[in-house]
């Protein structure tokens, strides 16, 4: 029952190319504007010279204040990028209304309560399906595309480790204003608010358009050994949505499995848990499958507790 009201004729089924490009190049071109925006503003802000900052971009993390710099580059053109995607999109392009007097309606503090239970169940669960692709061994015809793959992986675990290797309270609560928060509301304002039911559109499914737009929402984020969990979490930020009507669940859904995992890394900095970002070797599988079952039954009750009917409102062309 996603709520994506759009009369325009690019918002129409039979234009789903020409509208995909559009959102293509609109969401990139906003990412690369506020980027370079906030790029433009650091050397102000966190006194570094345009050759550290140049360094800091090609992998020299040793800058003082890099790590908020790097972080304040992340939420503007990242987390608050997609958001400002989404609003252009929506507003300029589609002319779409998302009625957000109707999502507000929709949202109640026991399902928020069980959205939450079904996130953290995920959580649990998803460190199985973290294993699973870290054992990806692709053919021996494909050796040059692993090894591709393997070094972007590094890279991008690198950058991971930098930015959430936090020492001091205000990097904590600035990793979870960044990683949690913005990215939280970006992503799902794009991907659930404005992809998903364009995508459930063009296919005619409403689980074709949840696992679609779960695909290029773990696509977009360049790790392909993390590629399967994300797929699963972006697909369970969808059925929230899909099943209570309100984007208010996924976005606060996302904002919290991300703010725990940035709050976790930090007690494991300061060694008060037992947790490394870059373990894949090992899985609980009691946790896994405890995790799965409270997903399973938190799903049933959710969707149970929240009976507006699919389609309400749901009047794209």
């Amino acid at each position: 029952m996603e709520i994506y009201e759009t009369r325009t004729e690019i918002g129409s089924r039979k234009n789903w190319l020409l509208s995909l490009i559009v959102i293509v190049l609109v969401t990139f071109g906003v990412l690369i504007l506020l980027q370079g925006v906030a790029l433009a503003l650091i050397p102000t802000l966190y006194n570094i010279s345009i050759e550290d900052l140049l360094g800091l971009m090609t992998g020299n993390f040793d800058v003082p204040n890099g790590r908020m710099a790097m972080l304040f580059v992340q939420g503007i053109g990242s987390g608050i990028g997609f958001w400002v995607a989404a609003w252009v999109i929506t507003r300029f392009i589609d002319k779409a209304e998302l009625h957000w007097d109707v999502q507000r309606s929709r949202f109640n503090s026991k399902s928020f309560g069980v959205a939450l239970a079904i996130t953290l169940g995920a959580m649990f669960f998803n460190g199985l399906l973290v294993y699973w692709n870290a054992q990806l061994d692709l053919p021996e015809s494909m050796a040059g595309l692993e090894n591709w793959m393997k070094e972007m992986e590094t890279q991008l675990m690198e950058l991971t480790r930098f930015l959430t290797d936090f020492q001091t309270i205000p990097e904590l609560l600035t990793g979870i204003l960044v990683i949690g928060v913005f990215a939280g509301i970006g992503e799902e304002m794009f991907f659930r608010g404005v992809l998903q039911p364009k995508m459930k559109l063009y296919t005619n499914s409403a689980h074709w358009g949840i696992w679609l737009t779960a695909i290029i929402f773990s696509a977009i984020h360049v790790q392909f050994y993390g590629f399967l969990p994300r797929v699963f979490l972006g697909a369970l930020f969808g059925y929230l949505y899909h099943y209570s009507g309100s984007l208010l669940y996924p976005i606060l859904a996302h904002v919290f499995n991300n703010a725990l995992t940035v709050l976790v890394i930090y007690m494991a900095n300061q060694g008060l848990v037992d947790f490394d970002l870059e373990s894949t070797d090992a899985v609980s599988y009691p946790a896994a499958i405890t995790g799965l079952l409270v997903l399973m039954v938190g799903f049933f009750y959710f969707k149970k507790i929240n009976p507006a009917k699919d389609g309400e409102l749901d009047q794209s062309v």
